[in-house]
Parts: structure tokens; sequence; C-alpha cells
């Protein structure tokens, strides 16, 4: 634990940054967004579907944004050097990283949970807490998930303004990621994708949901127990009512019977995730051992 006292000074740095707090407010504010259909979707328990809402966009952006310096920051302004003079192992210097990052950034995104369970208590009466205390797991795991993809940019890159570059096509990455994986799939297969009518092809619908927000979707709407999807909890309950064709991937509505193949269970997310939190910090702590990100 000798990365510990670093762990602690990332933590604080986040905690009295303003950007932890504005990303806190705007996750209550974007989350909180009652409608008839996310009520017929899940009920009481739309509180909790308001946990995803919030997180969905604005975690991607506000995560990166606070952890893509947490390197590169050491680098500008020289005090790297002071760091590695510490009795740390390079190791230890990314794990401290990402690990005070990511208790301080999820500090701030767990308050923003309970203001906007607080808010959906008040609103709407009680709602489940097995699905609640799950979803509010799923969001921490998400969270870092994206702190290990910060970390490693900021490993990596070694000028800030590239890195913010890196961080803003990560970003247009994820959002267009449905549309990429279909192109991609049209152009290796010569299938067609269309969304409304999608095909029921596994590898398609794995693809979609490799991203960390797609397997985070699809964690929690498993969660919610509204469909194994991508998409929005209230998305996923639109396009599986009777006589609704909207523009989703959902398994239910492709595959027939309602189930793909075994390897698109929702469950699978959680691997995902924790692929996503692993595997960067192991690329970030090779680049930083090496000795290319000074």
């Amino acid at each position: 634990m000798q990365w510990s006292p670093l762990a602690r000074r990332e933590c604080r740095t986040i905690l009295s940054s303003k950007g932890a707090w504005i990303l806190a407010v705007l996750v209550v504010l974007w989350g909180f967004r009652p409608t008839y259909g996310g009520w017929d979707a899940v009920g009481q328990n739309i509180t909790i579907g308001y946990i995803q809402n919030g997180a969905n966009l604005l975690l991607p952006i506000g995560v990166l944004l606070l952890t893509y310096q947490s390197l590169i920051g050491e680098r500008t302004t020289g005090s790297i050097k002071f760091l590695i003079a510490l009795p740390l192992k390079r190791t230890q210097i990314v794990l401290g990283k990402g690990v005070g990052r990511f208790v301080g950034i999820g500090a701030s995104v767990a308050v923003a949970i309970l203001v906007l369970s607080g808010i959906g208590l008040v609103e709407h009466g009680g709602f489940d807490v097995v699905p609640f205390v799950g979803v509010v797991l799923a969001t921490l795991l998400f969270v870092a998930a994206l702190v290990s993809v910060g970390v490693l940019i900021s490993t990596v890159v070694d000028r800030t303004v590239t890195a913010a570059g890196t961080v803003f096509t990560y970003i247009l990455m994820t959002l267009f990621w449905s549309s990429i994986i279909s192109k991609a799939y049209t152009a290796l297969t010569g299938v067609p994708v269309d969304p409304y009518d999608a095909p029921a092809s596994g590898p398609l619908f794995l693809a979609l949901r490799l991203t960390p927000d797609g397997a985070y979707n699809v964690l929690t709407n498993w969660l919610l127990g509204v469909g194994n999807s991508t998409e929005l909890f209230q998305t996923v309950y639109t396009k599986l009512a009777p006589g609704q064709t909207i523009n989703a991937f959902v398994v239910e509505a492709a595959f027939d019977g309602g189930t793909g193949p075994w390897y698109l269970h929702p469950s699978l997310s959680i691997l995902v995730l924790a692929v996503w939190i692993v595997v960067p910090l192991v690329l970030s702590r090779r680049v930083f051992t090496r000795g290319d990100a000074l």
C-alpha cells in the first residue's frame, strides 16, 4: 500500500475541483427525466432508471475530462521528476493515480445518485432495493472503466492538446458506435443492417456491447428487467411493446424465442467492464515502466 498516499492526494485533487461537483449536478439534472414511457416500463423503479439516464452520456465526458491530465499534468509542469524520485515503483504510481481518481470521482457520482434517489423517492415513492444496489455498483464499475481509459490516454499521449483530442475522438466513437458497427457488419457480410428490423446475428449484437457505455446499459437494463439491449431502458420497453417499431437493437426483438446466443447474456457485461478496467491499466503500466511516458 505504498501508493496509498499518492492515491489520497489524487482523491483530494478531484474532490477539491469544481469539475467533479459540476459533473454531479449535471448527472442529477440530466438524469431526472420522468416520462410516461419510463413509468410504464418499470413503475416506481423509474427512480433507478434516472441513474442510467444520468450516467449514460455525461459520465464518459465528465470522467475522461477529469482523468486525462492525471500524468500529462505532471509532465507539463515538470513535477513528474519529483514523482518518480519517490520510493515508488512506476506500477504503484499508475495504480495510485487510477485508484485516487476513481475514489474521488466515484464519491461525487455517489452523491449525485443519492440526490437523484431522494428526488425519485419524494416524487414516486419507494423502489426495489436489490436492482437499486445493482445499478449503483454497475455505475461505479462504469466509472472505474472510464478512469482506466483516462489514465491510459494520459500515459500514452505526450501533449495536453493531443490528449484532449483523443478524449473527444473516443467520445464521438462511442456515440456513433452502433452506426460504425452496422456499416462494418454490412461491409464484411454483405447483409444490410436495419435497426428497425435487425438481423438475428450474435456477432453483431456482441460487437454493439463491447464499449463501456454499451456494456453498462446492457447490465443496468437487465437489473431493471426491461430487456437485453444497449439502449436506454425506456427505449427498450417501447421497442418490445406490441405494435411498436423504433430504431433500436434489442435481442428479444431480433431473435426467435426472445433469446440470443449464450455470449449475449447480460451478466457477461460485467466481464466487459472488468476488461475495460484491467487492460488500460496494464497498458499504462507497461508504457510508463518503459519510460515512454516521460
